[in-house]
């Protein structure tokens, strides 16, 4: 039996979407912020969901840790967790720690999601319509953690190691603090080496990045670009590498 033409479309729309997903750009929903600080001392924090658009969409917001998982509890709770947000309209989220116990050596992260239900009108019954999730990193801040997250990333440092698998640049974070970064290159000699996927470092912990290649240069070194706790970013920053 063919497939009619305005389902094959919907369901090529599907497929595209699933391949690549979508630019925030395309999100019908907008945050106030990509990152969310909340102080122990706080009793909570605000986010601003604003809608961008021309349509009405219902909203749903949660907060969840890195795994993703709906069903793990987490020790925030997003308020409202459902509403309605009417074309060009603003609504205040709050967000508030639940009792319960977190490290108090270091920062805990996790994630505020936002997700944009399209409201279809009976014009619209046939018509495909993609749902956009925003999701921004929440992190927790306990009180008198030593040093500060603005020094954090002067206190990396960078080694490389020879593994089966090829060269391997770790970064030690023996902050309190997460570090998220923008970008890594290593300079080796006249040449660079642009890492790929690279993101964030938890505290008092490592993450090891795949070299492309062995270096040559004894004397190499690392910059890197950082974010801030705005969302900007940082000016570049090096370091040497330890062999």
């Amino acid at each position: 039996m063919p497939i009619p033409l305005r389902l094959r479309a919907g369901l090529l729309c599907v497929a595209l979407a699933a391949l690549w997903p979508l630019p925030q750009a395309f999100a019908g929903i907008m945050l106030n912020g990509t990152r969310i600080i909340l102080n122990a001392d706080e009793r909570g924090t605000s986010m601003i969901v604003s809608n961008v658009t021309r349509s009405d969409y219902a909203v749903q917001t949660w907060v969840n840790d890195a795994t993703d998982s709906k069903d793990r509890l987490s020790p925030f709770i997003a308020m409202p967790a459902l509403f309605k947000l009417q074309a060009g309209e603003e609504q205040v989220v709050r967000i508030i720690k639940t009792p319960g116990q977190l490290p108090e050596n270091r920062e805990s992260v996790f994630y505020f999601n936002a997700q944009e239900i399209p409201m279809l009108s009976e014009k619209q019954d046939n018509a495909l319509k993609v749902a956009v999730r925003t999701r921004v990193k929440l992190f927790y801040r306990p009180a008198k953690l030593p040093g500060s997250a603005q020094q954090s990333p002067t206190q990396l440092s960078w080694k490389l190691l020879e593994q089966p698998g090829g060269a391997v640049l770790r970064v030690i974070n023996p902050s309190a603090y997460h570090i998220t970064f923008i970008g890594i290159r290593v300079m080796d000699g006249n040449d660079s080496i642009e890492l790929q996927d690279v993101d964030m470092v938890s505290p008092q912990s490592s993450q090891d990045y795949v070299l492309k290649r062995k270096l040559r240069s004894p004397t190499a070194t690392v910059e890197f670009s950082v974010i801030n706790d705005y969302g900007g970013y940082s000016a570049p920053l090096k370091s040497d590498i330890s062999f």
